[in-house]
C-alpha cells in the first residue's frame, strides 16, 4: 500500500511537470534565440541557443526537460541584460540520443565543450535539479571557467534528497511518461523521435545509481554560490544546510563577515512549483549576479 501511495505521488509530480511545460510553451513572452546550433563535443552533438548580449550565463535544465519547458519564462528577462546560453544535455530535446554512458563528469565536460565552441572564457552557470547536479560537477572540474554558480532545487549527492524521493527514482518506468506534454515537447524537437523510450530508460537507470561528488570537492568551490530551494521540494534540509556550511555559509555575519554564497528557501513550494515562481527566482538571480 505504501509503495502504491509513493508511486501515485511520483505520477502527480510528473503531471505537475507536464503542466509547467504547457504554461511555458503557451507564454506570449517567449523570446527567439539570436543564434542556435550544435556544438560537436566529446563524441556527441550538443544543442544550444543564445539570447541577448552581456555577461554570459549558462542554463542547465532538469531531467526529461527542454530549454523551453524549463527556462522559457526566465530567458526573456535574463536576456535583457545578459548573454544567455541555454544547453540541452545528452538525449534531451534537440540533442540526439547517444549510447555514450551518462555521468556527471561527461555532461559537465560537454558544458565546457560548448563554451569552447562558442569562444566563452568564463560564465555564470545556473542549473535546476538534474542540471544543478551537473552545475556542481562543472564547478568542481572547471573552476577557472566559472564566475558564479546558481543551484536551484538540486544536490551534489543522492542522499541529499529525502528517502522518499530516492525510492520514487527507483520506481520510475517509461510508461509513466506516455501521453504527457513532456512526450509532446520531445516529439516537437527531437531529431529522432523513435529514441524516446531508449532515452527514458537511460535516464531512469542513471537516476537510480547513487552518486556523491564529495564534500571535499564542494568545500573547494571558490566561486560565489546561490542555492535556491523550495521549503518542501524533496531536498533534505539538514543536508542542504551542511552543503551551505561547506560553501562558507550558515554563520553569524553580525559577529564576522557576510559569506559570499547565499541560501534562499522559498516558502510553500515543491520541486516543480518552485520553477514556476518566475518573479521570485528572477529577483534572486538579479540580486546575486550583479
Amino acid at each position: 500500500m505504501k509503495n502504491l501511495f509513493r508511486t501515485r505521488h511520483l505520477l502527480k509530480s510528473i503531471l505537475l511537470i507536464a503542466i509547467m511545460a504547457i504554461a511555458s510553451q503557451s507564454s506570449g513572452q517567449q523570446a527567439k534565440p539570436s543564434s542556435s546550433g550544435y556544438a560537436p563535443v566529446n563524441g556527441i552533438k550538443v544543442y544550444y541557443e543564445v539570447y541577448g548580449e552581456g555577461r554570459p550565463i549558462i542554463l542547465l535544465h532538469g531531467a526529461f526537460m527542454t530549454i523551453n519547458t524549463n527556462w522559457g519564462q526566465l530567458i526573456p528577462e535574463l536576456s535583457k541584460t545578459r548573454k544567455v546560453i541555454a544547453i540541452e544535455l545528452q538525449g534531451h530535446g534537440h540533442t540526439p540520443y547517444s549510447d555514450r554512458d551518462l555521468s556527471h563528469a561527461a555532461l559537465a565536460r560537454d558544458v565546457e565543450g560548448v563554451m569552447d565552441y562558442l569562444k566563452i572564457d568564463s560564465a555564470d552557470v545556473a542549473g535546476f535539479s538534474f542540471g544543478g547536479a551537473i552545475a556542481y560537477e562543472f564547478a568542481i572540474q572547471s573552476p577557472k571557467r566559472l564566475r558564479n554558480l546558481v543551484i536551484i532545487s538540486a544536490t551534489y549527492k543522492s542522499t541529499g534528497w529525502l528517502p522518499v524521493v530516492g525510492d520514487a527514482f527507483k520506481k520510475m518506468k517509461p510508461e509513466f511518461f506516455a501521453n504527457t506534454p513532456m512526450k509532446t515537447a520531445y516529439d516537437a524537437v527531437a531529431p529522432d523521435k523513435t529514441k524516446w523510450t531508449k532515452f527514458l530508460e537511460q535516464m531512469i537507470a542513471y537516476a537510480a545509481v547513487p552518486f556523491n561528488l564529495g564534500e571535499a570537492n564542494i568545500s573547494k568551490i571558490t566561486a560565489p554560490v546561490l542555492i535556491i530551494s523550495g521549503d518542501n521540494d524533496g531536498l533534505d534540509k539538514i543536508e542542504l544546510i551542511k552543503t551551505y556550511q561547506l560553501l562558507g555559509g550558515a554563520v553569524s555575519a553580525d559577529l564576522g563577515t557576510m559569506p559570499k554564497s547565499q541560501l534562499a528557501i522559498v516558502p510553500s513550494q515543491g520541486h516543480v512549483t518552485l520553477m514556476m515562481q518566475t518573479t521570485t527566482i528572477l529577483n534572486y538571480l538579479n540580486n546575486f549576479l550583479k
